[in-house]
């Protein structure tokens, strides 16, 4: 029998935002230490709007406003 695969911890966590616009964007990286405590992951929406503002300002296109983000879910690895 083989021993279960271990879980590697990640430094960042991955979100999947939509846009107000009808637009996506998926696993957009947010540092695990921007996360926590009693705010749960609004602190992510905070960190992806201040990177959808430096991007704007780099390519003169500014990205419409974050109507809601939701972690990515991880993938499942099938038992064979």
């Amino acid at each position: 029998m083989m021993a279960p695969k271990r879980r590697i911890l990640s430094s960042f966590v991955a979100f999947d935002v939509t846009y107000a616009d009808g637009t996506r964007s998926s696993n957009r990286r947010v540092p695990f230490t921007e996360l926590g405590g009693l705010d749960g992951d609004e602190p992510a929406k905070a960190y992806i709007e201040a990177q959808d503002r430096e991007i704007g300002e780099a390519s003169g296109r500014k990205r419409a406003a974050i109507k809601s983000i939701a972690r990515t879910p991880q993938k499942v690895m099938a038992k064979v």
